[in-house]
């Protein structure tokens, strides 16, 4: 029996990354508080040296390797690298944060590194085994991050909330793969896509196990009902965390739910489109209602992601490659404007203070009217309120969903868009019309000042030429 040798080519990212990471957790071991430094800056340069290798593989063609179970398309490039830029300045604005509650610790960045290597065999599965694998070594890490504040109660019950759930969904997922394989006869997607379409397999098998699939990808998305764990995870958490959790892992899923649905069962399309529909409609719903209840802006911010995935899904269920394209584009603008909203609750948190209750944004304006700018910026475009880039895309996904001949739903999307307005325009009202409960001057890092600051300007300037990156999410879904 001869053993062909793969090519090793098209997975060159994952196995540096890999490698780096590795390389960290040693080295961390001969590192002491002061030289710990060390295992930051080189977290970093692995996520530098995994975008360059991924860009100059990047191509228009799929490339299979590994017995087709791993694929290099363009979708892939252009996920990987978005994660590799959000994972990076999630570091850039954890670094003085972990540092003044005694975090700063090796097992952070490499539980990180860990995820985004989950995260990226994810996004490059083309096998159940595959997309199996990423996910459990991304979810692993997740559920270690959240309790690496061990002498927090809250943390450590958000770990195990978010453990027993991640589990339960994972089991179900589990459970939906065996029932289409035993139905195929095969966990590649292509091959699985090819069967379904032909007919041959037993329909109603297959629609019980394309459910259990959707379970757990919902779960990941943080989409209803499966968003149990979102804000007891998010508001648990240590805030640098939370930043990770809330951006980065977002683009994995969303590129699961593609792999799952387009690329496996795009012949089940009527029967996945329905469940959808469902699910945005019910995350928009109540990710948009429950948030104005909310008085600690983490929740508010969970709530807050929810609905941003109900707005994800309505491009996905639109079924053509442009809605897919105002899928991705949707999933890569939230993942910035995430990065941003959870950046300035680090940036206005300080040793012994967690600025996570709204009324610690009271008068912003007044003691910092630079950073009250940049909240406004990143929630006037979290409001999808124009000329900001999240105004661009919710429209783009609203147009996938009207050209599907789905006008109810996308006016039931704007409707609850502007009820979920409230909530960010009462962040602006607090910052600019109330008095201020402390009177002292922010004084941030000058590196989270700086990240921040870029943050919330790329948002504008994106929303000013949204072209650019709505034609790199076509071309890599073909649209």
């Amino acid at each position: 029996m001869n053993f062909d040798m793969p090519n090793f080519l098209p997975a060159m990212p994952e196995m540096f990354v890999l490698g780096m990471t590795s390389l960290i957790l040693i080295l961390d071991l001969f590192l002491n508080e002061r030289t710990r430094v060390v295992s930051y800056l080189l977290a970093q340069a692995t996520l530098v040296g995994a975008f360059i290798l991924s860009l100059s593989l990047y191509n228009a063609h799929a490339e299979l390797s590994f017995s087709d179970t791993f694929v290099l398309d363009p979708m892939a490039g252009v996920l990987k690298m978005a994660v590799y830029a959000a994972v990076f300045m999630v570091f850039l604005y954890s670094h003085s944060y972990l540092r003044e509650r005694g975090l700063f610790r090796g097992e952070f960045f490499v539980l990180a590194l860990f995820g985004v290597l989950g995260m990226m065999v994810l996004i490059s599965a083309h096998s159940f085994l595959t997309i199996y694998l990423g996910l459990e070594l991304m979810s692993l890490s997740l559920y270690a991050m959240v309790a690496m504040q061990r002498d927090s109660r809250s943390a450590s019950e958000a770990a195990m909330k978010y453990f027993i759930l991640g589990a339960m969904a994972s089991a179900m997922l589990l459970y939906g793969m065996s029932m289409l394989y035993g139905v195929t006869g095969t966990l590649d997607l292509a091959e699985m896509s090819q069967a379904v379409q032909q007919g041959d397999a037993d329909r109603m098998l297959l629609v019980f196990g394309l459910v259990f699939l959707l379970v757990g990808v919902a779960f990941k998305l943080g989409a209803v009902p499966f968003h149990m764990w979102v804000p007891d995870v998010y508001h648990g958490a240590p805030t640098a965390v939370t930043l990770y959790i809330s951006t980065a892992p977002k683009l994995a899923a969303f590129a699961m739910l593609m792999r799952l649905m387009v690329d496996g069962l795009s012949g089940l399309q009527p029967q996945w489109h329905d469940i959808l529909v469902l699910l945005a409609v019910l995350s928009i719903g109540v990710g948009n209602v429950v948030a104005i209840a909310q008085s600690n802006i983490k929740r508010m911010l969970a709530y807050s992601g929810i609905s941003h995935a109900g707005f994800l899904l309505l491009g996905v269920l639109s079924g053509t490659p442009e809605g897919y394209a105002a899928g991705m584009f949707y999933a890569i603008v939230y993942t910035i404007m995430g990065l941003g909203g959870f950046g300035m609750v680090i940036l206005m948190s300080r040793a012994g203070f967690e600025a996570e209750h709204l009324d610690d944004y009271k008068g912003l304006n007044q003691r910092s009217p630079w950073f009250a700018l940049m909240m406004l910026f990143i929630m006037f475009s979290m409001a999808g309120v124009p000329p900001f880039v999240g105004f661009w895309a919710k429209l783009s996904v609203l147009e996938a969903v009207v050209s599907a001949n789905l006008l109810w739903l996308a006016a039931v999307a704007v409707v609850f868009s502007v009820i979920g307005a409230f909530y960010y325009l009462r962040v602006i009202k607090l910052m600019y019309f109330d008095a201020p409960e402390e009177q002292a001057a922010l004084k941030p890092g000058a590196d989270v000042a700086v990240v921040l600051s870029a943050n919330a300007l790329g948002i504008l300037a994106l929303g000013a030429l949204p072209g650019p990156l709505m034609a790199l999410c076509l071309q890599a879904l073909g649209g």
